[in-house]
């Protein structure tokens, strides 16, 4: 058994934990071969090892992540909201790359997730420097406050976790 088998098994038995809310036993039986099967398949194409330091992380991911992120989400779905129930639909749509300073891939991807799961933006791509984003409503030109305006502080936080 490798170290990428075991932490591609250990994260997705825990995310079917947290995603079923039930600690039943057929709902853990049920979560325990699903892990398997997942973790059989993508083990190999995985880089993700989980070290000692796992369960702070998690911890800063739980509390110190997604509360930043849900209350960003609840602000971007009402302003979509506003929008679209506005006869005018104020909108200015814009392809716009955000700079980044994370290195590392997961990190990476993780804000590209978090700006897609944020409505009125979608990532579009990722390079070395930064994220490609379509914008529902570009309100800014330069490029620090387009990046404050679409990331916020995930960035920030992303990055005491994850690098």
């Amino acid at each position: 058994m490798t170290l990428n088998f075991l932490s591609v098994f250990v994260v997705t038995y825990l995310m079917w934990i947290g995603f079923t809310t039930s600690l039943t036993s057929a709902e853990l039986l049920m979560g325990l071969v699903v892990a398997l099967l997942v973790a059989a398949v993508m083990a190999r194409y995985s880089k993700m090892k989980i070290g000692i330091d796992f369960p702070i992380r998690a911890i800063k991911f739980i509390f110190g992540y997604l509360p930043v992120f849900i209350v960003a989400m609840v602000k971007a779905n009402l302003d979509v909201a506003k929008r679209v129930l506005n006869p005018n639909l104020p909108i200015n749509p814009a392809i716009v790359k955000v700079p980044v300073k994370l290195k590392g891939e997961i990190s990476k991807l993780t804000l590209a997730n978090s700006i897609t799961l944020t409505p009125g933006t979608l990532s579009l791509d990722i390079d070395e420097e930064g994220i490609f984003v379509h914008w529902i409503d570009k309100q800014a030109v330069d490029t620090e406050d387009i990046k404050k305006a679409i990331v916020g502080s995930f960035e920030e936080k992303i990055g005491g976790i994850f690098e």
